[in-house]
């Protein structure tokens, strides 16, 4: 396809592409990231850019923002042919990029942040107009909805969500002709996602396009115009979204169809508690009680800010208690530190991999091997890195982790697999206890459905799961039980396979299960 080729828009009327990529290439040490990869954007629509982690979607968005250059194929906007050379040049043409990671300084504060990159407002042409430079930013943030998140504050004190929202207002903050989001509501509610969504529609209705890359298909199918899907980085299938169905669009991502979304129990969970907590309390967070079963998982779920977080810290002795007891096994559980939790028996995946999981510029073995290295070492005192390496490598094969060996940078990998690495260290000392916090954030519905399986292996062993997620068909398919949060307190636990989306939506706002919102 000609980067000048006709395409239709949403409503039917043949129309210049606003953006097209052909044939884009591009090889890392040799490895194809991208081989003639297509992508092509009609004006006024929400083009969805799918595939699995590491079939090529970020190295296009990359390539498209100007932060690597492209070893071959074309870019045109508007039908004029163009060479992104860097980031301002992308930011000339009208292209603006909200990532996945978070790109702020959290030492600064919301105003600060949204006008990175920009000129802030003056006086006299030498000194920052403070009060303009609010007063701005506040109308960015407005413009999703958001009164609770003040300009002058500052960021690092922000939940997550809220500094996804943060970055969102920042790309909103002048008129553009493509808005490219990379996983937008990972760290965002539901409500919050849905003012997302409206904006993204009044955007499409302006006559500018978003380019849209999420896992969450559900999202997808409810936004998006048509979609672009990459495999092994090449351009599978393209189309409009009304003549795609949900499993025709995993078929594509992966190249098979998957029976299921979540895989069978080995075992039902047995009769014996792994763990109980009593009267549990501390900041943002309690009285909390609550007990698991030895091969049981018990899902956590409530609104953002409800004490999930705290309680997972808490219990990963991450987290200063003031109150309460807590029991593993049949023994008293005090953990003093996260070293002594990992000593215990207890491991934990955390909800951000790069910035609370992850080494991200060491080899794949050593963020394995990092809570084991007593069990790696000679003698418990020398690392013996062959050693390090083989159980590295080992862990890899069972986790079907996609890399050039144990002693391949884990910055190199892609998301779902950089998740892997994360899961790997935490199951290879055989925990008693298994916490999971949004273990499945920006992972494609392959590499989820591995890592689904994986925690099926280990409770069918007897180990214990507690999940934290803000996807409810995760938290559905993948429990046994799920404990409700609401302002750091369990108001009540409910058995999964009783319940739907729409009452464990109820219930997380203190609304009877069948009320209409």
């Amino acid at each position: 396809m000609s980067q000048n080729a006709i395409v239709e828009d949403p409503v039917g009327a043949p129309s210049m592409p606003l953006l097209s990529a052909t044939s884009i290439t591009k090889a890392y040490a040799g490895v194809p990231a991208l081989t003639g990869a297509n992508l092509v954007v009609a004006p006024g629509e929400i083009h969805a850019l799918m595939g699995e982690n590491g079939a090529g979607k970020s190295t296009l968005i990359k390539i498209l923002a100007g932060v690597v250059a492209p070893d071959g194929g074309t870019i045109a906007v508007n039908g004029e042919t163009v060479t992104i050379g860097s980031t301002k040049a992308a930011y000339r043409l009208g292209l603006r990029f909200i990532h996945q990671e978070f790109n702020v300084v959290s030492t600064l504060s919301v105003a600060e942040n949204i006008f990175m990159g920009r000129f802030y407002p003056r006086r006299a042409g030498l000194l920052v107009d403070w009060a303009s430079l609010n007063r701005e930013a506040q109308g960015a943030l407005e413009r999703l909805g958001i009164d609770h998140i003040k300009p002058s504050g500052n960021l690092g004190e922000l939940s997550l969500g809220d500094q996804m929202l943060v970055r969102i207002s920042a790309a909103l903050l002048d008129d553009a002709k493509l808005y490219v989001l990379d996983e937008p509501t990972a760290a965002l509610t539901r409500d919050e996602s849905e003012r997302l969504f409206r904006v993204l529609r009044e955007i499409r209705a302006s006559g500018s396009s978003v380019i849209y890359v999420s896992h969450r298909l559900d999202e997808i199918m409810a936004l998006c115009d048509r979609a672009t899907v990459l495999r092994d980085g090449r351009s599978i299938d393209s189309g409009a979204m009304a003549n795609i169905t949900h499993d025709d669009l995993v078929a594509m991502m992966i190249g098979r169809k998957v029976e299921e979304a979540y895989p069978k129990q080995l075992k039902p969970p047995r009769k014996a508690l792994a763990f109980a907590a009593s009267g549990l309390a501390g900041p943002g967070l309690g009285p909390v009680s609550f007990s698991v079963r030895e091969g049981e998982v018990l899902g956590v779920a409530g609104l953002s800010g409800s004490g999930q977080g705290e309680l997972i810290r808490a219990l990963f002795g991450a987290a200063r208690l003031t109150a309460g007891t807590m029991i593993l096994g049949d023994l008293p559980y005090k953990p003093s530190s996260p070293a002594a939790a990992w000593q215990s028996g207890i491991a934990y995946v955390p909800r951000e991999r790069r910035a609370e999981g992850l080494v991200m510029r060491r080899p794949i073995f050593e963020n394995i091997t990092l809570a084991h290295l007593k069990r790696q070492s000679r003698a418990g005192i020398l690392l013996a890195p062959r050693r390090e390496r083989r159980f590295a490598a080992e862990l890899g094969a069972n986790m079907r982790l996609k890399a050039v060996g144990p002693g391949q940078d884990v910055i190199e990998l892609s998301g779902g697999n950089q998740q892997k690495v994360v899961l790997a260290r935490a199951v290879a000392g055989n925990p008693r206890l298994l916490l999971l916090e949004e273990p499945t954030r920006g992972v494609d519905v392959g590499a989820k459905f591995d890592i689904y399986s994986i925690v099926r292996e280990l409770t069918g062993k007897g180990t214990a799961v507690i999940l934290v997620s803000s996807d409810l068909p995760e938290l559905l398919g993948m429990s046994d039980r799920i404990a409700i949060m609401r302002q750091g307190e369990i108001t009540g636990i409910v058995e999964a396979a009783s319940i739907g989306e729409d009452d464990l939506i109820n219930l997380c706002y203190g609304r009877s299960p069948g009320m209409v919102a």
